[in-house]
């Protein structure tokens, strides 16, 4: 296939820190994405909450899943768009490799362990994990990513500083210091692409698993039009199907809806910019991968419904609230007994200098333990160190 003009090509590649010699069979965006699939990290997010802690049910979805349904529809986008799908996969591969166990409530209260120090945001931690934590190359710590797809994995979400953001996160704006990824314009449209399909994925998906787990019902997302339309339409043409193949195949049909909605409406705003380069993209000010308005309202509507009645339920507040203590409990214990620390996260303790700037440091050392737990392990370490009846 013939890439538009204005994809992010990898004959223009900006290159990587670390220069290395590209090889034949690959390109430097195919190799991007092989090794985002080698890392740790990424088999880490088998055992990482989506909506449900990992041990909640074999068939419902993980970090793992979720980024892998993600990465299939961003392909399926970026081949529509002419854009560079090996660019978009392993955007939508990576771009939750710094979540900390226990899904968003994990997130959130390593954010107020670290208030004084600059917080934790999830999309600063996956660019530090693939620019620093992962050790596993000889010559450089880090994946050592094209420039590209450390840009877009940066600034998927859009532009990381203008309007009521001054700075951006402060694990990004200390990078930037190293290499500047532009952190006041868009990405190009193989990120925007990775950052639409991860709420196409994430809303059908939930509710999905929100079905199989009885949290919701069929009836009461008869509230969301756009999914009481097309299970009606199922459920005629199909009137003899179980329900829950009625389920999915509504699920389906909403998903491939968005998907086409995204396809139809950016074709018409690149159509109408004629961006001649990704530059072109990057500077145009604007987003260029979007819904149509009328698809943006049923987004809206559906996560208005997603919001009260399964996310904030009841349960899901329980595990949220139980997961917060468990990253909060290891958090403050670790920072103030750095001896029970696994030897080389103590070398790494004994090395911070004194005064504001080393408990900064010993504090970001403490949460970078920590976020790169699965939920499992967490579970494990916290009962090994708060339960007198747990072996050591």
């Amino acid at each position: 296939m013939v890439l538009a003009p204005y994809a992010t090509l990898f004959e223009k590649t900006r290159g990587r820190f670390y220069p290395e010699k590209e090889v034949s069979y690959r390109t430097c965006f195919q190799r991007d994405r092989d090794r985002i699939i080698h890392s740790e990290a990424f088999r880490r997010l088998e055992s990482k909450t989506q909506v449900f802690v990992y041990h909640e049910g074999s068939s419902l979805r993980t970090r793992l899943t979720h980024s892998l349904e993600v990465s299939q529809i961003t392909r399926s986008l970026c081949r529509m768009l002419r854009l560079d799908e090996d660019l978009g996969e392993a955007l939508a591969l990576a771009h939750d490799l710094g979540h900390p166990p226990f899904g968003h409530g994990g997130e959130a209260a390593l954010n107020e362990c670290l208030q004084k120090y600059g917080g934790f945001d999830h999309n600063a931690h996956s660019l530090k994990i693939v620019t620093q934590l992962e050790q596993k190359y000889p010559r450089f710590n880090g994946l050592n990513l094209s420039w590209e797809t450390l840009e877009g994995l940066a600034k998927h979400n859009g532009p990381l500083m203008g309007g009521e953001r001054q700075e951006p996160p402060q694990e990004i704006a200390e990078y930037n210091f190293v290499q500047d990824l532009e952190p006041a314009g868009f990405p190009g449209a193989e990120a925007q692409i990775a950052s639409l399909s991860d709420d196409i994925a994430y809303c059908n998906h939930d509710i999905d698993d929100g079905l199989k787990t009885g949290l919701i019902c069929t009836e009461e997302l008869f509230q969301v039009g756009f999914f009481k339309d097309h299970y009606e339409r199922t459920k005629k043409e199909y009137p003899y199907a179980e329900g829950s193949r009625i389920v999915s195949e509504t699920i389906r049909r909403m998903i491939n809806d968005m998907i086409l909605d995204v396809a139809r409406t950016s074709g018409e705003i690149l159509r109408d910019l004629r961006p001649d380069s990704v530059e072109d993209i990057r500077s145009c000010g604007k987003a260029v991968i979007s819904f149509s308005e009328n698809m943006k309202k049923q987004m809206q509507d559906l996560k208005n419904f997603l919001f009260p009645n399964m996310y904030r339920h009841y349960k899901i507040n329980r595990m949220t609230s139980k997961g917060k203590r468990i990253v909060k409990d290891l958090f403050f214990l670790l920072l103030n007994e750095n001896d029970i620390l696994p030897p080389s996260w103590q070398s790494k303790v004994r090395l911070c200098p004194q005064g504001y700037e080393g408990e900064r440091h010993k504090a970001r050392l403490i949460a970078d333990f920590i976020a790169a737990m699965t939920d499992a392990s967490a579970l494990e370490l916290h009962a090994r160190l708060f339960d007198p009846q747990v072996r050591l």
